[in-house]
Protein backbone atom coordinates (compact mmCIF):
# COMPACT_ATOMS: atom_id res chain seq x y z
CA UNK A 1 0.00 0.00 0.00
CA UNK A 2 1.05 3.23 -0.72
CA UNK A 3 0.02 6.78 -0.07
CA UNK A 4 -3.48 7.70 -1.72
CA UNK A 5 -3.05 10.80 -3.94
CA UNK A 6 -4.96 13.11 -2.02
CA UNK A 7 -2.36 12.55 0.54
CA UNK A 8 0.56 13.32 -1.66
CA UNK A 9 -1.57 16.54 -2.69
CA UNK A 10 -2.14 17.57 1.50
CA UNK A 11 1.65 17.36 1.77
CA UNK A 12 2.43 19.28 -1.30
CA UNK A 13 0.37 21.73 -0.19
CA UNK A 14 1.47 21.59 3.84
CA UNK A 15 5.33 21.55 2.35
CA UNK A 16 5.31 24.35 0.66
CA UNK A 17 3.09 26.57 2.75
CA UNK A 18 5.99 25.49 5.52
CA UNK A 19 8.56 26.75 2.69
CA UNK A 20 6.92 30.03 2.59
CA UNK A 21 7.39 30.18 6.53
CA UNK A 22 11.41 29.78 6.37
CA UNK A 23 10.61 25.77 7.80
CA UNK A 24 13.77 23.90 6.44
CA UNK A 25 14.44 20.35 6.11
CA UNK A 26 10.97 19.02 5.17
CA UNK A 27 10.63 15.27 4.80
CA UNK A 28 7.02 13.29 4.01
CA UNK A 29 7.15 9.70 4.88
CA UNK A 30 5.06 7.54 3.46
CA UNK A 31 3.62 5.42 6.62
CA UNK A 32 0.71 4.13 5.38
CA UNK A 33 2.20 0.16 5.10
CA UNK A 34 2.79 0.89 9.09
CA UNK A 35 -0.10 3.83 10.22
CA UNK A 36 -3.36 2.28 9.91
CA UNK A 37 -4.54 5.88 10.56
CA UNK A 38 -2.67 8.18 8.10
CA UNK A 39 -0.87 7.65 4.89
CA UNK A 40 1.61 10.12 5.37
CA UNK A 41 4.18 12.11 8.25
CA UNK A 42 5.31 15.48 6.81
CA UNK A 43 8.42 16.74 9.17
CA UNK A 44 9.41 20.54 9.48
CA UNK A 45 11.91 22.41 11.39
CA UNK A 46 12.26 25.53 12.56
CA UNK A 47 14.75 27.61 14.32
CA UNK A 48 12.79 28.87 17.09
CA UNK A 49 9.86 28.73 18.96
CA UNK A 50 8.04 31.78 17.33
CA UNK A 51 9.12 30.47 13.49
CA UNK A 52 7.62 26.86 15.11
CA UNK A 53 4.66 28.30 15.70
CA UNK A 54 4.27 30.48 12.39
CA UNK A 55 5.14 27.96 10.29
CA UNK A 56 2.10 25.83 11.95
CA UNK A 57 -0.56 28.68 11.69
CA UNK A 58 1.00 29.04 7.87
CA UNK A 59 0.40 25.21 7.19
CA UNK A 60 -3.49 25.21 8.89
CA UNK A 61 -4.09 28.47 6.82
CA UNK A 62 -2.93 26.66 3.68
CA UNK A 63 -4.80 23.33 4.38
CA UNK A 64 -8.10 25.53 4.65
CA UNK A 65 -7.99 27.84 2.04
CA UNK A 66 -8.30 24.40 0.11
CA UNK A 67 -11.19 22.94 2.33
CA UNK A 68 -9.34 20.34 4.96
CA UNK A 69 -9.95 21.33 8.51
CA UNK A 70 -7.58 20.17 11.04
CA UNK A 71 -9.10 17.53 13.06
CA UNK A 72 -6.74 17.81 16.08
CA UNK A 73 -3.61 20.03 17.31
CA UNK A 74 -1.09 19.52 20.13
CA UNK A 75 2.39 21.90 21.05
CA UNK A 76 0.86 24.95 20.43
CA UNK A 77 1.29 26.53 23.72
CA UNK A 78 4.94 25.57 23.83
CA UNK A 79 6.26 26.23 20.30
CA UNK A 80 8.83 23.25 19.97
CA UNK A 81 6.64 20.74 18.57
CA UNK A 82 3.53 21.26 16.86
CA UNK A 83 1.31 18.06 15.48
CA UNK A 84 -1.49 19.22 12.95
CA UNK A 85 -3.77 16.14 11.86
CA UNK A 86 -5.42 16.29 8.76
CA UNK A 87 -6.43 12.66 8.69
CA UNK A 88 -4.89 11.75 5.58
CA UNK A 89 -1.51 13.47 6.60
CA UNK A 90 -0.20 14.50 10.13
CA UNK A 91 2.28 17.47 10.09
CA UNK A 92 5.49 17.92 13.05
CA UNK A 93 6.49 21.01 12.80
CA UNK A 94 9.38 21.03 15.41
CA UNK A 95 11.95 23.09 17.07
CA UNK A 96 15.18 22.21 15.42
CA UNK A 97 15.96 20.71 18.85
CA UNK A 98 13.39 18.43 19.44
CA UNK A 99 13.46 17.42 16.01
CA UNK A 100 17.29 16.11 16.31
CA UNK A 101 16.52 14.63 20.09
CA UNK A 102 13.24 12.88 19.00
CA UNK A 103 14.59 11.73 15.94
CA UNK A 104 11.38 10.92 14.14
CA UNK A 105 12.80 9.88 10.86
CA UNK A 106 15.07 7.31 12.66
CA UNK A 107 12.03 5.55 14.07
CA UNK A 108 10.66 5.94 10.80
CA UNK A 109 13.94 4.78 8.70
CA UNK A 110 11.56 2.21 6.68
CA UNK A 111 9.42 4.23 5.43
CA UNK A 112 9.70 5.96 1.92
CA UNK A 113 10.05 9.24 1.34
CA UNK A 114 7.71 11.48 -0.91
CA UNK A 115 9.61 13.30 -3.18
CA UNK A 116 8.52 17.04 -2.47
CA UNK A 117 9.41 19.66 -5.17
CA UNK A 118 9.61 22.71 -3.80
CA UNK A 119 12.92 24.05 -3.47
CA UNK A 120 16.70 22.81 -4.52
CA UNK A 121 17.23 21.95 -0.93
CA UNK A 122 14.61 19.91 0.03
CA UNK A 123 14.65 16.44 0.62
CA UNK A 124 14.24 14.16 -2.55
CA UNK A 125 14.60 10.29 -2.36
CA UNK A 126 15.33 7.81 -4.97
CA UNK A 127 13.81 5.07 -2.31
CA UNK A 128 10.42 6.70 -2.94
CA UNK A 129 7.71 3.78 -3.78
CA UNK A 130 6.86 4.80 -7.87
CA UNK A 131 3.09 5.41 -6.92
CA UNK A 132 3.99 7.84 -3.96
CA UNK A 133 6.07 10.45 -6.42
CA UNK A 134 3.85 13.58 -8.21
Amino acid sequence: MTASTRAIELAHVAAKAADTRLGFDIVALDVSNNMPLTDIFLLVSGRNERMVLSIADEIEDAMRDIGQRTLRREGRREGRWVLLDFNDIVVHVFHEEERMFYGLERLWNDAPVVKLDIGADDAESADSAPDAQS
